[in-house]
């Protein structure tokens, strides 16, 4: 696996982003990953075959999207299918496939209410999302070839939206969260019952057998961060069972991993473990 990195800089009126690309290139494939430095750290990608291209998570804010466009079109590969897994965006004319169950989930009170919530906080700011209705579901379990490429669909999270952890090709494994040395945020770790559901999901994309982890935040990581992941969350059970409340558990975390990057998001997390 090789990587590059191309960096971008594109200014809005109202919020200042700084995209950037890189490139794994694992032979067979190439997968490019964009952290388009929106205000809620989106990741989207770029699977590139020998001859075509598939695009998964494809921006949601406009600025983004024609940066990615713009690099999209350096490629010189027509794009055959899009993905959403857990973000949506706008996916053009190419077929658009989603994991089982999210049809009706992304038009639903949960996700379809936030996503009117996105549109009336940026109004004019957001894309055109597609007509979901016209999507090709996934099962669990079963893998679609696209570009060339395996495209595995696996069960996510058990607490997470109900959508998929993608393995690509054998070497790239998708899911919401990339993996990361750091405190997760109380968004991604709500409950204790999130705390198992993720180090489910983990040992699942470590048996995968992937190289490379990305997540639709977070972007890209290795397998050692799989494996931190893993460990630091069954020190949290631990810690959390130890503790009698979340003042407690804060100083716990703290004291157990000092100077560990996401400090700001202890507080939060203790209070949703502990509520």
């Amino acid at each position: 696996m090789t990587k590059t990195t191309i960096a971008a800089t594109v200014l809005s009126a109202a919020i200042a982003q700084a995209g950037n690309f890189t490139a794994y290139d694992f032979g067979a494939f190439k997968m490019h990953v964009y952290n388009s430095g929106d205000v809620m750290g989106d990741a989207s990608f770029i699977v590139e075959g020998k001859s075509e291209l598939v695009v998964l998570e494809v921006p949601l804010f406009q600025e983004n999207a024609k940066e990615f466009d713009a690099y999209v079109a350096k490629l010189q590969k027509p794009i055959v299918a899009s993905i959403t897994d857990y973000h949506e965006g706008a996916v053009k004319d190419s077929k658009l496939y989603v994991a089982e169950g999210m049809k009706s989930f992304l038009v639903g009170p949960i996700y379809g209410g936030m996503m009117k919530g996105f549109q009336k906080q940026w109004a004019g700011k957001l894309v055109i999302l597609p007509d979901v209705s016209k999507a090709t579901e996934v099962k669990f379990g079963e893998t679609v070839t696209l570009a060339g490429i395996s495209f595995r669909f696996e069960k996510g999270a058990a607490t997470d939206f109900p959508a998929a952890g993608i393995c690509i090709g054998g070497k790239v494994y998708l899911t919401h969260w990339a993996p990361a040395k750091e405190h997760p945020s109380a968004l991604q770790i709500s409950s204790m019952a999130a705390v198992d559901a993720e180090i489910a999901a983990a040992k699942s994309s470590l048996a995968s057998g992937a190289e490379l982890f990305v997540g639709s935040h977070g972007g890209s990581t290795t397998k050692e961060a799989v494996t931190f992941k893993i460990e630091y969350l069954n020190a949290l059970k631990r810690l959390a069972a130890e503790s009698k409340d979340a003042k407690e558990l804060t100083a716990k975390i703290r004291k157990a991993y000092p100077n560990l990057a996401g400090e700001s998001n202890l507080e939060n997390l203790a209070a949703a473990l502990k509520k």
